[in-house]
């Protein structure tokens, strides 16, 4: 039997090789669509952050960030009291009743009202009951709140000089010219603490007071109002170098389309405001110099990091600021942030509760206490296995994290910043109706104004007696009324 050939080799390597290049083709092709869809996924991770980091941003509110109330155009619905007893509308019980009391010796005028007979039997023999009367007051307009003076100058003739010669106005009608000082006093207040337009001012001159006054006319006298507060402004402006504690921040104030920025300084019986061209830390270097050693409340901006390097003041950051950052942490939808977000909120609670407890135990044991509790946050809010904002949050602790916790060592500065970004909050809305100044004049009002009417506030003194007596002062070329002497 006669043995088979064996196949060609060189054909079945011709195989063998073309179904190895297919193989090497097919392979190839499964990469390129890996390292398409590879890339497909990092390009939908890096929308996906960014969809979420807008969403964080969207969700950016009050309660969790530095933004003012006033921007909660929408919130969040409130959880359903569906269980609870609802609040009934008004004052709520433990709430003091605000009444003003007043006595007889305080009114303008008096009604007495009598019976002529009894109200129930008819009877006429009534005897009257002395000191047992009810009185109801009442407040109301006269019938001509303004009254028009009419400073008639004399006029004579003289033969020897043949000419005739009028009598002097007194210096303060002169000044004052067609608006008395207290009528200027208060179209001053409507402007600067009723954030009331000249077109306001006018109709209720006119409908209410039986007044006309040009737009022209309020804008003077709204100088001369400016004017009789420049000296008190100053006083002020002058006494903050000298202060031991001050809380400061800063917002947008526009001007003829630049953007400026409304400083506030508040110390612990006066505020200063100052609008500048800037919001650097040059400002406070121009204001408070280099050589100020201040305790200084701020926020954690840039400008207060930069000035610290600059002059040998102690700062307190605020700790409002830093749990609503901590607040936006721990809603974040990336679970590591989260939790670290968490847990600095939990700690800061715990600071708070010792805080809260301040009347309660001795003062050294409250600051042992605090501070040990301190020192446990720092511990634990400078670690963090998390990325982004959680990381950069972690590191402010690890360069700045005791300056959150001077007011433990400092006990008369206030943990928070509040005090500061109340007193500007006026500014603000006065921003939002007004819409900023036009030049240096305006700027001078609205300095002076605010820091007059904060200042006042401050201190428990009425803002228009005040405004009065500086306006009086000034027509009259007597001695200025001083915001330091209520302080």
């Amino acid at each position: 039997m006669e043995t088979p050939s064996p196949p060609n080799s060189c054909s079945q390597c011709d195989a063998l090789r073309a179904e190895v290049d297919a193989l090497k083709g097919l392979v190839l092709d499964m990469r390129q669509q890996l390292d398409a869809l590879q890339r497909a996924l990092s390009q939908a991770q890096v929308e996906r952050d960014k969809a979420q980091a807008d969403l964080a941003k969207a969700r950016k509110s009050s309660s969790n960030s530095s933004k003012p109330p006033s921007s909660d155009i929408v919130k969040d619905k409130k959880p359903s009291s569906s269980g609870r007893r609802k609040r009934k509308i008004g004052g709520q019980p433990g709430h003091s009743k605000h009444e003003r009391n007043f006595c007889l010796e305080e009114v303008d005028e008096k009604h007495l009202y009598s019976l002529d007979a009894c109200p129930k039997c008819a009877g006429g023999h009534l005897e009257t009951l002395p000191g047992a009367e009810k009185t109801l007051y009442q407040y109301e307009l006269v019938d001509q709140p303004i009254l028009l003076h009419a400073h008639q100058r004399q006029a004579y003739w003289c033969p020897d000089c043949q000419q005739i010669h009028h009598a002097s106005l007194p210096v303060p009608v002169r000044k004052g010219g067609l608006v008395g000082p207290d009528l200027t006093a208060m179209i001053g207040y409507l402007k600067g603490g009723c954030h009331t337009s000249y077109a306001t001012i006018q109709s209720l001159l006119e409908d209410v007071m039986d007044s006309s006054l040009s737009a022209g006319m309020l804008a003077k006298v709204v100088q001369k109002v400016s004017a009789s507060l420049a000296t008190p402004y100053q006083e002020v402006w002058n006494a903050l170098r000298g202060q031991e504690t001050l809380n400061v921040d800063e917002t947008g104030h526009p001007e003829n389309g630049q953007s400026l920025w409304n400083w506030v300084f508040r110390a612990p019986s006066f505020t200063v405001f100052s609008i500048e061209e800037s919001r650097s830390a040059q400002v406070l270097e121009d204001i408070l110099g280099n050589e100020c050693k201040a305790v200084l409340g701020s926020d954690y901006y840039s400008s207060y990091r930069a000035y610290m390097k600059k002059a040998p003041i102690t700062v307190q950051f605020c700790l409002a600021h830093l749990i609503r950052e901590a607040r936006f942490l721990s809603q974040s939808a990336t679970k590591v942030i989260a939790n670290y977000g968490q847990r600095v909120l939990d700690g800061l609670k715990s600071i708070f509760k010792i805080i809260h407890q301040r009347e309660k135990i001795p003062p050294d044991t409250f600051r042992r206490r605090l501070e040990r509790q301190r020192d446990q946050f720092l511990r634990m809010a400078r670690r963090t296995q998390a990325g982004g904002e959680a990381a950069t949050l972690a590191k402010r602790f690890r360069q700045h994290g005791r300056e959150y916790f001077t007011f433990i060592t400092q006990p008369d500065i206030d943990p928070t910043n509040n005090v500061a970004e109340q007193a500007i909050r006026f500014c603000v809305i006065d921003r939002l109706i007004t819409q900023g100044t036009r030049g240096i004049t305006g700027r001078q009002w609205c300095e002076r104004i605010w820091t007059t009417l904060a200042t006042c506030a401050q201190n428990g003194e009425r803002a228009f007696p005040f405004i009065a007596r500086a306006v009086h002062a000034f027509f009259s070329g007597t001695q200025t009324p001083s915001l330091l002497a209520s302080a």
